[in-house]
């Protein structure tokens, strides 16, 4: 079997901050309670993986200031994502919206962090480097041991089809070819709702927003060099600009690694 019957269709892709001297306590809850009662357990939702960004990778985030984190671009120390399957968004969300608040009335929320993006994405294309790829449906269960997160703003008045025609035909290939960098996935945001079951910042432009997920073989620090490439290359079109671009880390799933090392 070369293709995959199961098809995502759209994200939820939450960054967050714990509170200092929370960030044991923050990771357990998060893991082995709303990891799983908050999202995984829910209808047609079919993939999750948490990710994790110690200060040595913060410190290769850029630009700064961000529109996309807040108040620097060395907000944001954790981030889940999920995926949700084709045609099946709108009964995931309200099931997930109605559970949240379930968790939240019976003692089961967590008040001592912050979230800095927290949006629903709908999947537009992934471009892979491999002829036999990891699909992206497997993306999240196949523990590659990095990856990128880049939001691009495109330009007033710049079509999504002018940003993807450069980015599928001009960069991508080349950007892929010969790296560690095994694929590249675009993301579309979906409006936020006008009552979101906690407290979320509000996105804005997210007509102009596009956010891209790139899966690596190794860990960002080596391939690091190729993503600064590609924010300058992308500004030099006058498409859009990178207004956040981040590494990350898989979290080791049941223990505490990494939370003495993320400011």
């Amino acid at each position: 079997m070369t293709d995959c019957p199961v098809k995502v269709g759209s994200m939820l892709f939450t960054m967050v901050d714990p509170h200092r001297g929370y960030e044991v306590a923050y990771n357990r809850w998060y893991e082995r309670d709303h990891f799983y009662a908050g999202c995984l357990v829910g209808p047609w939702l079919f993939a999750g993986r948490r990710w994790v960004a110690p200060r040595i990778l913060k410190d290769l985030r850029f630009p700064e200031p961000s529109s996309f984190a807040a108040p620097s671009v060395a907000a944001g120390s954790y981030v889940a994502t999920y995926w949700i399957h084709a045609d099946h968004h709108d009964e995931h969300h309200e099931w997930a919206i109605n559970q949240v608040r379930w968790l939240y009335r019976n003692g089961r929320g967590f008040p001592q962090r912050t979230h800095v993006h927290t949006l629903l994405y709908t999947y537009d294309w992934t471009h892979y480097r491999d002829s036999d790829p990891v699909p992206v449906e497997l993306s999240l269960d196949h523990h590659f041991p990095g990856m990128v997160s880049i939001a691009i703003e495109r330009e007033p008045g710049v079509k999504q089809d002018d940003l993807d025609r450069w980015l599928r035909e001009s960069y991508l290939p080349h950007m892929l070819a010969d790296s560690r960098i095994a694929s590249c996935s675009t993301w579309s945001p979906i409006p936020q709702a006008n009552t979101p079951p906690m407290d979320i910042p509000r996105v804005e432009r997210t007509d102009r927003l596009d956010l891209q997920l790139y899966f690596l073989d190794s860990e960002p620090q080596q391939t690091w060099s190729r993503f600064q490439k590609f924010g300058k290359a992308l500004a030099a079109t006058g498409l859009g600009q990178v207004v956040f671009a981040s590494p990350w880390l898989p979290t080791v799933v049941g223990t505490d690694t990494y939370t003495d090392q993320l400011w």
